[in-house]
């Protein structure tokens, strides 16, 4: 098990990842809000969000009450469930940092898919929680509606890479016949897209992919539903737009966020004084360019990875299926893989010019060397600090005992899975 010593000594070579919205954004969150440590600091952070989601879709919102009560996604949770997100979020590293004491605001950078990007420039300071949070709560119910006719699909190759220009002009072809939209979503790896559709579109796609991707290509059917954003599906809200309103309307002075923050819209460390509010307008249409950021995440030296947020699964996913295929060539036989890749996991981290040097797939080799945490699993499961103070109310104590002292055993170790 990685230990509070183990990420505290590699927090300059670790990074965050941010999960977004998925089927299940609950995880194991009523756990920590009813831990008699964690608890107050869960409850303190989602009473925060719970205000500023209630003022924005102008309904009383309690997200612990959401929580306790284990309401499934829906499309009408939308809201709740970004609020969750993100609440819960930044509910998780104030347990690291302030119950643990390690100093995550030292890790080498931060990263989030869809909503979770949200949560790394609020985490990193570029935003607060006041000032951004309610963008995407403003665009909830409008993005909730549209999903009603929208279709998830799964465009994939077996072996060739996927070109990012062969699947735009598929879409805008199928788009252009008049009968709904579709558009990449996000790019998962070389060979993976999401595409997002309204209608009829998927199947058209289908019909046609064979004529505009050159390999042989396949096309899976998601049945779950999902709010386009990150396509050009949300232009028919002007989403945009009104994303561009309020984020332009906006008092406060940015600043870059520290630790760095790599966008999903770029692949790259875009959010700075001057770009930052555009990046984000481009993310409400732009596909999430998920592998770009994992590639870059590599080349970085990054040694550890900390997933954040309730049931992370996405990214975790793909760094594992990445683990899986890395390992594979590294047992064929392939004895020079194998040394090159356990090389590049030490040296990369000692000598900064090398990973100039090196072309950036060399890279890749590195990933089963990486040690990864999903953040909520290991906080119930991890020994507490021997002694942990513990804030009594103050109508039940004296006043001169604020405070008292509790010894915590060491919780059972939990067999729950964290895949989501």
């Amino acid at each position: 098990m990685v230990t509070t010593a183990d990420l505290t000594r590699h927090i300059e070579t670790t990074a965050l990842a941010f999960r977004g919205y998925d089927v299940a954004n609950l995880g194991r969150s009523r756990e920590l809000l009813e831990h008699p440590v964690y608890g107050s600091i869960v409850h303190a952070t989602l009473d925060r969000v719970s205000e500023i989601c209630s003022e924005v879709i102008h309904s009383r919102v309690d997200l612990a009450e959401f929580i306790q009560a284990g309401e499934k996604t829906s499309l009408a949770t939308f809201p709740h469930d970004i609020a969750t997100i993100v609440g819960m979020e930044l509910a998780q590293l104030s347990l690291l940092e302030e119950v643990f004491e390690v100093p995550i605001r030292q890790s080498r950078m931060t990263f989030g898919y869809s909503i979770g990007e949200l949560s790394a420039l609020i985490f990193g300071g570029s935003y607060t929680l006041e000032s951004l949070l309610p963008v995407p709560l403003e665009m909830a119910h409008d993005c909730g509606e549209l999903a009603a006719d929208t279709t998830l699909g799964v465009l994939f190759t077996r072996g060739a890479t996927l070109r990012t220009e062969d699947v735009e002009r598929l879409c805008r072809v199928v788009s252009g016949e008049g009968k709904g939209l579709i558009g990449p979503s996000a790019y998962l790896s070389p060979n993976t897209a999401l595409l997002l559709g309204q209608g009829d579109t998927l199947n058209r796609i289908e019909q046609l992919m064979g004529d505009f991707i050159p390999d042989k290509v396949m096309l899976r059917r998601n049945p779950n539903q999902w709010p386009p954003l990150h396509s050009p599906l949300v232009w028919q809200r002007h989403i945009p737009n009104r994303t561009a309103m309020m984020l332009y309307q906006l008092e406060e002075t940015l600043t870059p966020p520290s630790p760095t923050v790599l966008s999903m819209v770029t692949g790259e460390a875009s959010h700075n004084m001057v770009d930052s509010r555009d990046v984000l307008i481009r993310w409400t249409d732009h596909p999430q360019r998920l592998w770009d950021v994992i590639d870059e995440t590599l080349s970085s030296g990054v040694e550890f990875v900390v997933h954040v947020g309730p049931t992370p699964s996405l990214i975790a996913a793909t760094f594992a299926r990445l683990e899986n295929n890395v390992i594979r060539q590294m047992g064929n036989g392939n004895k020079y893989l194998h040394i090159l890749g356990r090389g590049l996991a030490s040296e990369l981290n000692r000598h900064a010019w090398l990973t100039r040097l090196l072309p950036s797939k060399a890279a890749l080799l590195r990933t089963p060397y990486i040690s990864h945490v999903i953040l909520e699993d290991w906080l119930l499961e991890q020994p507490l600090p021997e002694t942990t103070i513990v804030a009594i109310p103050q109508e039940i104590v004296e006043p001169t005992e604020r405070l008292r002292e509790v010894t915590v055993l060491e919780p059972n170790q939990t067999t729950e899975s964290t895949s989501g």
